[in-house]
């Protein structure tokens, strides 16, 4: 959980950072590019291919392509068409994603205790930013969303490959930000734009610490703490980037939240984490042991 929690206030400066020095100014693609880049960098020196087989190692790479390649080239491209605080409204799903796609991984029924919980953390975000959108409302949903989901079957698609298929997860990193890095320099090569590269050193510095700090370490601490919580917890942990995202906001550039919301929508989020930590996931566990000790064999 304190992965979780350190990594949500790291990430929490990224969205502003993107939307007011990024979008619009540097290609989207080559930003997407140096970021996993400079990720996979950082991990090279622990790839190994020895012990493993090439199975595993291309779920790996196919995991790290979807969770981070993939989500951001769409995330991208959504912040052409929307305001921060459009695209921290619009991942409010992404807690729902999550625990439908564990659902359905792991090949167990729906747990809706999960659904409700995650459900809570939905609605504590969308009261934090629920406000007039812009005229590009369906382009930028749909974008997110597909970002969302993207991003979601990547991260359980590495906790349920750390369950099935473990290697340590140094090494693990180093071929997950392999697929992200091919399917980064694929899309800039098919539909990059030469013209758009940063052009001062406050936008390359941007692109050094998303690549290195946000990404390199970000996404390692995410992913090596979401393996040691359930999909629950996962999926609620998601949704604290919107207040977090506000408050670096104010902080940094002063734009005053609406202190109402913000104060109610937080609540409803760590809320429904206690109430999943506290009432839905023992129970989800009882469950559990019942069913294992029903389906074992009598002597």
């Amino acid at each position: 959980m304190a992965l979780l929690i350190i990594t949500t206030i790291l990430w929490a400066f990224s969205f502003s950072l993107i939307g007011e020095y990024l979008a619009g100014q540097v290609d989207s693609y080559f930003s997407v590019l140096m970021r996993v880049g400079l990720a996979a960098l950082v991990f090279l020196p622990f790839l190994r291919i020895k012990g493993h087989s090439l199975k595993t190692l291309g779920l790996y790479m196919l995991v790290g392509a979807m969770q981070l390649g993939i989500m951001y080239l769409l995330s991208f491209q959504a912040y052409l068409y929307l305001t921060v605080s459009e695209f921290l409204l619009f991942t409010v799903l992404t807690p729902l994603y999550i625990t439908l796609i564990y659902d359905l991984l792991s090949k167990r029924p729906l747990r809706w205790g999960y659904l409700l919980s995650a459900g809570l953390a939905v609605l504590g975000a969308a009261i934090i930013r629920y406000d007039k959108v812009s005229d590009h409302f369906w382009t930028g949903l749909v974008l997110v969303q597909l970002a969302n989901i993207s991003f979601a079957i990547g991260m359980v698609g590495y906790k349920r490959l750390m369950e099935t298929h473990p290697m340590p997860q140094h090494s693990a990193f180093s071929w997950f930000y392999l697929g992200a890095f091919i399917v980064a320099a694929l899309a800039w090569v098919v539909m990059g734009n030469s013209q758009k590269l940063p052009t001062t050193g406050l936008q390359w510095g941007i692109l050094v610490w998303l690549g290195v700090v946000a990404s390199g370490l970000g996404y390692f601490m995410w992913n090596y703490g979401a393996t040691q919580v359930d999909a629950g917890t996962l999926g609620i942990m998601n949704n604290m980037h919107v207040p977090a995202g506000l408050l670096v906001n104010l902080a940094i550039w002063h734009q005053q939240p609406h202190w109402p919301s913000f104060i109610m929508g937080g609540a409803v989020i760590v809320a429904s984490l206690w109430v999943h930590r506290r009432w839905v996931a023992p129970r989800s566990s009882q469950t559990a042991d019942v069913r294992r000790r029903d389906s074992a064999p009598s002597e």
